[in-house]
């Protein structure tokens, strides 16, 4: 799949009637995320984009002041076996629950099942990222009898996999050069959150190290042994990790590079330089050989790319 497939699409209720916003905002929601009840005191605004992966989906989400409501009801009426993740980017929330009423504030990431009834508040309008996980691709995580709550920024203690989570959703969930995110990865660090110090060692030390690789994808001298230096394992364990997923730290940095480098070939002018500059810039070291892997990978030159993306008109 190329990552020009998998780019966000979007949903608003601006233009549509008044009268209809809500009920065309819940029919959006059930299908692309998650079934919800939506109440709003005024017109509700709002706009959604939505990336879908085979067992996760992700989402940018904006609107103006309302509360949504997941009730045994909408769950009977829109069956969701997965987890959600809730990332705060702005305006305050709250999150209703049988354990509980809990607050959130920008830089919160909230986890929490989809089969079990919970309400959510934002009385001043919102932006967040959110996740909806599969559940059969997290097969070691728990029934949440309780949401787990975490920081990504700038909330006392913030939790490294947290930010991962938020740094890789945010990249693909945007109009402007969105970077496909890499579901394994998103799995990963879910799986390590939610499952918290019952997390499998293997699947710590996996979202630990694809982590660190998108943080220094770039860098060209970027290796298998930078990697398992980073998160403290020896280089052996960590191919042994990779291996039982069916690659290898190298291969999984090609791959990585290379839809780094499809995202910009593909940004027509909004990307500066020349096929050899935006090669460098994704850490290849040689045009010679990124152009051999990169037909290899996706079926076409990197110079038909970047032809097509700016001959395209300007919107």
């Amino acid at each position: 799949m190329q990552p020009a497939d998998l780019a966000p699409r979007a949903f608003s209720t601006s233009g549509l009637p008044t009268a209809r916003r809500v009920e065309l905002w819940e029919t959006h929601n059930a299908t692309a995320l998650i079934g919800l009840d939506v109440q709003a005191s005024e017109p509700l605004s709002a706009t959604e984009l939505n990336l879908h992966l085979p067992r996760v989906d992700l989402a940018r989400v904006r609107g103006s002041a309302h509360v949504v409501r997941r009730t045994r009801k909408v769950i009977e009426r829109s069956p969701t076996s997965a987890i959600a993740v809730y990332l705060t980017l702005q305006g305050d929330a709250s999150f209703e629950c049988a354990d509980g009423t809990y607050a959130l504030r920008p830089g919160n990431v909230l986890i929490c099942d989809t089969d079990q009834p919970f309400a959510r508040g934002f009385k001043y309008g919102l932006e967040e990222l959110v996740i909806k996980a599969d559940r059969k691709a997290l097969p070691d995580i728990p029934q949440l009898g309780r949401p787990v709550i975490a920081s990504f920024r700038d909330n006392g203690a913030v939790d490294r996999y947290a930010r991962a989570l938020a740094t890789i959703t945010s990249r693909a969930a945007r109009t402007e050069q969105s970077l496909p995110a890499d579901e394994g990865t998103v799995l990963d660090l879910i799986a390590v959150l939610a499952g918290g110090r019952a997390a499998a060692p293997a699947t710590a030390h996996r979202a630990a190290a694809r982590s660190y690789i998108e943080e220094h994808l770039t860098n060209p001298g970027l290796g298998a042994a930078d990697v398992a230096a980073a998160i403290g394992i020896s280089e052996r364990q960590l191919s042994r990790i990779f291996a039982a997923d069916g690659t290898s730290i190298p291969r999984h940095i090609l791959s990585r590079r290379l839809h780094l480098a499809y995202t910009l070939l593909s940004a027509g002018q909004a990307t500066p330089g020349t096929v050899a500059d935006i090669a460098a810039r994704c850490g290849f070291t040689s045009v010679t050989y990124f152009s051999h892997v990169f037909r290899q990978h996706f079926g076409h030159r990197a110079t038909e790319v970047r032809r097509s993306a700016q001959e395209r008109p300007s919107p």
